[in-house]
């Protein structure tokens, strides 16, 4: 081959090709050229996300950042995805996550939460999930370093013993009556290990162990009887609603119920007499002459017994004698 200058050219342009597209590789350029689908989500902030940044889900790449434009006072993010394996659906969530404290920016789509949700199509809008911000998250570290070290200064040689110096005039000033605390909670906490005391007993007895056990044991025998009880309750509530025994007749029986019916009814018909006047009964309670004869006869019978009282037992004998003979 002639070493000519179009041979160095064409060499020259072919490692330019090369070069391009392997640096198109890297910056993804390539994936201009390959058939996909778009979906959005719109964040607070992108936290230094940039366009040709990497669309992952799972951890796996499946497409680019193609572009970031204000949209309703927030920024919105419209990714290419180029896998079309991955099944995008319209509950998944995007975040915007980092590989690392200098890593490189990414948004993160989150798989579906419902089997039944809908395939994110092209344009979709999908939900966003704001992540704390890394300079945030700096500034708390500080704040927390800071804290730190102001107590690790608070908690020098001199700062300490300026701490526990009152607490230790405290002590030496107070000896004798520490002293006869602690041997007070000895003694008190001898007593209940022996047994002695209320706490003791409480503690150490049996008897009271016993009773607990008798209570606890008569709570359940209680309880079974309840629920016996309740059992029987429910056995009398359903073969009454079944219309059997007595009260599940009267509540139940049509025929039972037609003879009340028609026994109130007779009574209601003989109220309603009495009350115009019908029958021996409603002319007793309706008829005034009824009512002044009845009155005559006992005025009659109350004069004759005061006259019997004037005369003497023997004429009331005689009179009666006298009346049969």
């Amino acid at each position: 081959m002639k070493n000519t200058l179009e041979t160095r050219l064409g060499i020259f342009f072919a490692l330019v090709l090369i070069a391009a597209v392997l640096l198109m590789e890297m910056i993804g350029g390539l994936e201009f050229f390959q058939q996909g689908y778009h979906v959005k989500a719109r964040f607070n902030t992108i936290q230094d996300l940039k366009e040709g940044d990497p669309v992952k889900m799972g951890g796996k790449k499946i497409g680019r950042v193609q572009s970031i434009e204000f949209a309703e006072d927030r920024l919105e993010v419209t990714m290419k995805i180029t896998d079309r394996r991955a099944r995008i659906k319209l509950d998944s969530k995007a975040s915007i996550k980092f590989l690392g404290l200098m890593g490189q920016n990414y948004v993160s789509l989150e798989f579906s939460g419902s089997p039944t949700a809908m395939i994110a199509e092209e344009g979709a809008l999908l939900e966003s999930v704001e992540q704390p911000d890394l300079s945030q998250l700096m500034t708390k570290l500080d704040g927390v370093a800071g804290g730190v070290q102001n107590l690790t200064k608070s908690l020098s040689g001199d700062n300490l013993g300026n701490l526990m110096g009152p607490l230790t005039d405290f002590i030496k000033e107070n000896k004798d009556k520490l002293g006869a605390i602690i041997g007070s909670v000895q003694t008190v906490s001898s007593q209940i290990a022996e047994g002695k005391g209320t706490v003791g007993k409480l503690i150490n007895e049996d008897t009271l162990y016993a009773s607990a056990l008798s209570t606890v044991t008569n709570f359940n025998e209680t309880a079974v009887d309840a629920r016996n009880l309740m059992g029987q309750a429910k056995s009398l509530l359903a073969e009454t609603e079944q219309g059997k025994g007595t009260i599940g007749k009267l509540l139940k029986d049509e025929a039972l119920y037609q003879e009340s019916s028609e026994a109130m009814t007779n009574l209601k018909e003989i109220f309603q007499k009495i009350n115009r006047g019908q029958g021996s009964v409603g002319k007793l309670v309706n008829d005034e002459t009824m009512f002044k004869n009845v009155k005559m006869t006992l005025q009659k019978l109350d004069k004759a017994a005061d006259s019997l009282e004037d005369q003497g037992p023997m004429s009331v004998i005689g009179l009666a004698v006298g009346t049969l003979f």
